[in-house]
């Protein structure tokens, strides 16, 4: 028989090294910082967001002020990146258009997550016949052109920038609202939801507090890839001149301006397109490492 430890020889102090258990948040942030591309692009998201949005406060020209004198003149030391066709601050004009793409990419992903995600909960916790009369509707909205139906809203209500942010995200939706139930019905047959009917509580409480909580790795995720592909839409939608209207502008709409004079300013296209494309590819590295790190499935190292 093993020895018994007797209160001489118990030690306290080695509770206090005893390992302690991580939590699925502090273990996903553990592995989060081991993919350094990762963290970069998170870093490079996070100064050009401040950057961005501290814009009014920063010392440089306004976005609208012209200088008719100059023209367009190439980047030098008064004009880190030069100036466009009207004499306006290219670096000005590229960190005031970086709030408009950044502001439509985070607010209308909001509304298409708020959308998505209750419907696609709604969905799959119920099934049966609700279940399929909520996902054929989810496939005749996918059978419409969005683009057109983006396009839609903004003649008939105008071209303001904050119906731009719900127009967006009302057909950014859809996909989200298929991974969600999908995720719910997986979920609906686990013993902790099926205890918490038989407890009788609410279905409203079982898909707010237990169904969505759950499937929180997948909507982040997915949220932080849905963001490039709508700052890419308004950047089209821009570049067609549906988005927003002089003298404000956007990453879509600089570079559609850049692009009709490339051959002799190639600055006007180049710096936006490059601020666009890195932007983006942070989003989509940030994505994928997140995607990697919320993976419950994932060995602890």
């Amino acid at each position: 028989m093993a020895d018994r430890i007797t209160a001489e020889q118990f030690d306290p102090q080695r509770l206090e090294t005893a390992e302690e258990g991580t939590s699925l948040w502090k273990d996903a942030w553990y592995r989060l910082k081991k993919n350094k591309l990762a963290l970069i692009s998170a870093i490079f998201i996070l100064v050009l967001g401040t950057l961005c949005f501290s814009a009014p406060i920063l010392p440089i020209q306004p976005y609208e002020a012209q200088n008719l004198a100059i023209r367009a003149t190439p980047p030098s030391a008064e004009y880190w990146l030069g100036t466009d066709v009207l004499g306006r601050d290219l670096l000005s004009r590229i960190l005031y258009g970086g709030r408009i793409s950044l502001a439509v990419g985070l607010c209308a992903t909001a509304v298409s997550l708020f959308i998505g995600v209750l419907y696609g909960a709604t969905s799959g916790f119920f099934g049966g016949k609700l279940d399929s009369v909520m996902m054929r509707i989810v496939d005749i909205l996918y059978s419409l052109p969005f683009i057109i139906f983006v396009i839609l809203l903004m003649v008939l209500f105008g071209r303001n920038i904050y119906l731009l942010f719900i127009a967006i995200g009302a057909v950014e939706w859809l996909t989200m609202a298929r991974i969600v139930r999908g995720q719910v019905r997986g979920l609906r047959r686990q013993e902790f939801i099926e205890a918490a009917i038989a407890l009788g509580l609410r279905r409203r409480r079982i898909i707010l507090r237990h169904m969505i909580p759950n499937v929180l790795g997948v909507v982040i995720v997915y949220a932080t890839l849905t963001v490039p592909s709508v700052i890419l839409l308004e950047a089209f939608l821009s570049f067609l001149g549906f988005g927003v209207q002089p003298p404000m502008s956007s990453w879509g709409t600089l570079i559609s301006e850049g692009a009709k004079s490339m051959e002799e300013h190639p600055w006007m296209l180049v710096f936006p397109a490059l601020f666009f494309s890195v932007t983006l590819f942070s989003l989509n590295f940030l994505g994928d490492g997140l995607r990697d790190a919320l993976d419950v499935r994932a060995s602890k190292d």
